[in-house]
């Protein structure tokens, strides 16, 4: 049975985890699906694993709709949800609103996710999800602002904790249906978990939150950098790099077609 928005809501209540994964192409977006993976983001990190740029601000609208219509080609049970890039969103709700809804309407998508919280994107979510559009929300480190953060830990000062806090209540009552909470103390997790009715999907956020996420490239050891908090369960980079290695001397050796 597919996973929806509501399935999410109910497994927060049964405080049942909540497993996600980031995925930018059809076979990926497969074995994610058949694993049983519950959400799958189609993150604009595919920036940098899959298209080759040091951040994610580059990748554009049209990359992220041609890369997530693949992902959905390839999923039949998780909840695919789409980030939205950099600049195709923050303008004017105007502009959020047509560029969620192109989403939407080309992807297959349940729905999009955006980064920030005050002022605009409280009113954003808003005016996106009062049109029907799903929208889960992104607080602490958000990799959208990274010239002006940075990449380290946020949300360690009492007076950023109390902001991050209230973003996440904010989006909540917004209207967001779940919420990613990135790069920050344990406790402002599980404080942010108690406070809001929605899920909260962490990482590098600690134990406490409803259900966790990692970049698929980090989990399979494909990434050339990875962030601290990210775990690698398998170094598919060495596996592959030996199994290329191996192909090339048989075919060198003439052992390749048999």
């Amino acid at each position: 049975m597919a996973v929806t928005i509501q399935q999410l809501s109910k497994w927060k209540k049964e405080k049942r985890s909540i497993v996600a994964l980031t995925a930018w192409d059809y076979s990926i977006a497969h074995v994610l699906d058949e694993a049983g993976v519950d959400v799958i983001l189609v993150g604009d990190s595919l920036a940098m694993v899959a298209l080759g740029h040091s951040t994610t601000l580059p990748v554009t609208l049209e990359e992220m709709i041609h890369h997530t219509t693949a992902v959905c080609r390839g999923v039949k049970r998780a909840l695919v949800v789409c980030d939205m890039p950099f600049l195709s969103y923050q303008q004017s709700i105007s502009q959020a609103i047509y560029s969620a809804g192109k989403v939407l309407k080309e992807t297959g998508v349940a729905g999009v996710k955006v980064e920030g919280g005050y002022p605009r994107m409280v009113e954003t979510v808003a005016e996106l999800t009062t049109i029907g559009i799903p929208v889960m929300g992104h607080v602490g480190l958000t990799p959208q602002s990274v010239h002006r953060l940075g990449y380290k830990q946020q949300g360690k000062t009492v007076y950023e904790a109390n902001r991050i806090l209230a973003e996440a209540i904010a989006l909540a009552e917004a209207g967001a249906f779940a919420l990613v909470l990135e790069h920050i103390p344990q406790e402002l997790a599980a404080t942010i978990t108690a406070k809001v009715p929605i899920p909260t999907i962490g990482i590098g956020a600690g134990v406490h939150c409803d259900g966790q996420v990692l970049v698929t490239a980090d989990l399979l050891g494909l990434s050339v950098k990875q962030p601290p908090f990210a775990k690698s369960y398998v170094n598919l980079r060495e596996i592959i790099t030996n199994a290329v290695d191996k192909f090339a001397r048989e075919v060198k050796e003439n052992k390749f077609p048999s």
